[in-house]
């Protein structure tokens, strides 16, 4: 069971199912790296509540693409990371707000914030303070550069991970200039991390009563995503560079155009190599003396002066659709797909990798699914992102255990 569960079916408070379901979330985070992890546990069914600041809402409110309404607007943005939660406003900077956070604290399980290291202390309300409240508490903590080192106060955005982390320097074209990756990778590699860390953490804490801190970085999270850039350096001395759309080492492994397009084609092992020369007519080449093995095609000079031609020249006599008709289900062969055709994939509608919000007031919108497919316990994606407070009432009444007179008293003072 979860450290402090929460009966389903609280009153004012929806029923949460999944595997998650009894989990209490505080995401006091902004933007991206930590709404995301919180949106990710409250699609498996955590009852994760956001909370803001009653006079600084999350910016990525103010964030593009809008729905509107007559003269609202909701952001598309803010939506996609926020949905499934409760919202709620806190003042920390005042008496109320902050023993309203402690009282919340002392029933929840987990808090998210990707505040710059030592903010939540500065408030009296760092890790320290919230773990003597519940000892069970599992406190992630996303940050640029960790919250420890001489880094830990630098300002961070997701472009300073991907500088300080390497993948700049490595992304683009041969020759070319550092080039950001496009999306936002350190934030998102950020997500990906503190879920993790946030799960193991919340096991462990169910099996001992024990909470701790789980410490984040953009930049530690980036730098374990390059791959093999870092045993390349340490073990020969090779420096990552730009490869654009080759790998660095394995090939056949990159965009080729084809009659219509581009499409990536892949097939660099022994076995796959041999299925390539058979589909496209030449089974003689998987017995060529020159490009017979895979370390013989890893080559570069093998492989630009022999085998790139021999792709090139398979794969431009077809469209697209056609290679992936003739090819996909032996080869690893995929047209390269603009947003709009993958949104409107028949494929992403097989996986609920789209799918549609209700939102109150603006109408339907359409958001990417949840990727981790569950079997018993089954991700609940489509759920509407909540007002700005729009729980505050309900959450301190139904989880802190506070009269509708004390909240009155807090809205008066100016703390929520």
């Amino acid at each position: 069971m979860p450290v402090n569960a929460l009966p389903l079916g609280l009153p004012g408070l929806p029923t949460r199912p999944g595997a998650l379901a009894g989990v209490v979330v505080l995401d006091l985070s902004r933007v991206l790296a930590g709404p995301y992890c919180g949106k990710m546990l409250a699609d498996f069914g955590a009852t994760v509540i956001k909370v803001e600041n009653p006079r600084d809402a999350d910016v990525s409110r103010g964030f593009p693409p809008y729905l509107k309404a007559g003269d609202d607007e909701l952001s598309g943005y803010y939506t996609q990371y926020n949905n499934g939660k409760l919202a709620i406003t806190l003042d920390f900077a005042t008496d109320g707000g902050k023993q309203a956070l402690l009282d919340l604290v002392a029933h929840a399980d987990i808090v998210i914030e990707n505040f710059r290291p030592g903010t939540m202390a500065k408030l009296g309300l760092g890790y320290d303070v919230l773990a003597a409240v519940n000892p069970r508490l599992v406190y992630t903590a996303i940050s640029g550069y960790g919250q420890t080192g001489s880094r830990s106060r630098r300002p961070a955005f997701d472009s300073t991970a991907q500088a300080a982390g390497g993948l700049w320097s490595m992304n683009g074209e041969p020759d070319g200039i550092p080039t950001r990756v496009g999306v936002t990778m350190g934030d998102l590699a950020a997500t990906l991390f503190g879920i993790t860390g946030t799960l193991l953490a919340l096991r462990h804490a169910e099996a001992t009563g024990e909470g701790q801190l789980v410490d984040v970085a953009q930049v530690d999270s980036v730098i374990a995503l390059t791959e093999s850039a870092v045993v390349d350096y340490t073990v020969d001395g090779k420096i990552a560079r730009p490869t654009g759309n080759a790998h660095s080492w394995v090939r056949p492994y990159e965009l080729f155009p084809c009659a219509d397009g581009h499409v990536f084609f892949g097939a660099y092992t022994d076995k796959l190599w041999r299925d390539a020369c058979a589909v496209f007519g030449q089974p003689e080449l998987a017995d060529d003396p020159e490009i017979d093995t895979m370390r013989k095609r890893f080559d570069e000079q093998t492989y630009l002066r022999r085998v790139r031609p021999i792709v090139v020249e398979w794969l431009s006599r077809h469209t697209g659709a056609e290679l992936e008709a003739m090819a996909s289900d032996v080869l690893p062969i995929t047209l390269v797909r603009t947003i709009d055709q993958v949104v409107d994939d028949p494929g992403t509608a097989e996986r609920d990798m789209v799918v549609e919000v209700e939102q109150p007031g603006f109408g339907p919108l359409r958001i990417f699914g949840q990727p981790i497919k569950l079997g018993a316990t089954p991700a609940e994606p489509a759920r509407p992102a909540p007002g700005f407070a729009e729980h505050t009432d309900v959450v301190l009444r139904g989880i802190a255990g506070y009269t509708a007179d004390q909240v009155a008293g807090l809205r008066a003072a100016g703390a929520v």
